[in-house]
């Protein structure tokens, strides 16, 4: 399973990036693409109109949906505590959706290269599509 990040569905939504849409399309068609709900909130958050809204929802609704469980906080505080005693400041929200990852043993498709500070995760890396020449 493979938790795509707020910034990648931020992508594939305004039809940016054909790699990373392509990328997230293949993860929805073979069932491995997973939803945390801090993703589903920041998304929504972001919405300008109901009709936006409706699209995410009506797009999100048939994904496998990841629960946040009393160990998932746990580790978020833990990991957010042991990276700032190292001098690093995350978001909270990705603090969480590694938590969940980890929990879950799934990995992470994200754009944001600082998932790359949180011990134990694992980056989800597409596929390269070859060029023509």
């Amino acid at each position: 399973m493979v938790v795509a990040d707020t910034s990648v569905w931020i992508t594939y939504f305004a039809g940016a990036d054909p790699p990373v849409r392509a990328a997230l399309r293949g993860l929805i068609r073979s069932g491995q693409a997973a939803l945390v709900g801090v993703v589903l909130a920041e998304l929504l958050q972001g919405c300008r109109t109901p009709d936006e809204a409706e699209t995410i929802l009506s797009n999100l609704s048939g994904l496998r949906f990841l629960e946040t469980t009393f160990m998932s906080w746990k580790r978020t505080g833990e990991l957010g505590s042991s990276l700032l005693r190292k001098g690093i400041t995350l978001p909270f929200s990705d603090l969480i959706i590694a938590s969940v990852a980890l929990e879950h043993a799934c990995e992470i498709f994200t754009l944001d290269s600082h998932f790359r500070q949180i011990p134990g995760v694992k980056l989800y890396r597409p596929p390269r599509t070859k060029t023509p020449h």
